[in-house]
Formats: C-alpha cells, structure tokens, sequence
C-alpha cells in the first residue's frame, strides 16, 4: 500500500492502486499537470470537483450523483460514501488492513475483491469487516 497516494478525487483508492506505476495520486503535486495521467482529460469526476472547488466527491453535497464513474461503478459509490460517514484516515486503515489479511484490490486488470458487490451498503460492510 501506499498510503502517502490517499484516496481518489472520485473515491478510488489510489493508495492501492496498481494500474500506473508512475501515477502521483489526484492530490499530489503535478496532478494539474496532467503529463503523466492518462485519465485526466476525460474523467468528470475530476473536473467537476474542481470546478466545485472540492478535495473530491466525497465531499459534494449532491444526492444521488451519477457523473463520471458513479454511472456504473459501485466501488467508486462505495468508497465515496465510505468516506463520506468514517472519513479518508478510516478508509485508509480499514484498506490497510484489509490488504494485510489478503484482500486485492486489483486482483485481474482494475477489478478486485472490492468490485463484487451489487450495492452500497454491502461494499461498505466489506470495506470495514474485511470479509463478507
């Protein structure tokens, strides 16, 4: 884990995140940049906290937003509202622990032991206990 690259603007866990090696995390500097982020152009839940001036979406007081990956993905739903009622340090501890007891977060491709859930509620279950 590294925890140093936090959590995702949309929620995601870039703490854990093994896609792009030389991914700096949507909060570190040189993220404005773009130069090394091949998602940036496109993702919408980045350009609209910060057209909102929000750390991310986790803290937008929108119900029930569908932008960007929040259209189909129940991880980035979960995690934000994970966030959103524990807070970014508890995520961070509960991923930490998780990945310890042998949770993978990208297990095939970008889809992990976090991505099988049909629901917001579930997903955050498993995030806190670690098990199903």
């Amino acid at each position: 884990m590294k925890r140093e690259l936090g959590i995702a603007r949309c929620g995601l866990a870039c703490c854990l995140c093994s896609e792009n090696v030389s991914c700096k995390g949507c909060h570190k500097d040189g993220f404005m940049e773009l130069s090394w982020c091949k998602d940036a152009e496109w993702c919408e839940n980045r350009k609209c906290s910060i057209a909102n001036n929000l750390e991310g979406c986790y803290m937008c007081k929108e119900n029930g937003c569908r932008k960007g990956l929040f259209g189909d993905k129940i991880k980035a739903l979960g995690f934000t509202e994970f966030v959103r009622r524990y807070g970014i340090q508890e995520l961070l501890d509960c991923l930490e622990a998780n990945e310890k007891s042998g949770v993978v977060y990208h297990r095939e491709g970008i889809m992990g032991d976090y991505d099988q859930f049909d629901n917001v509620e579930d997903l955050i279950t498993f995030i806190r206990e670690g098990h199903r």
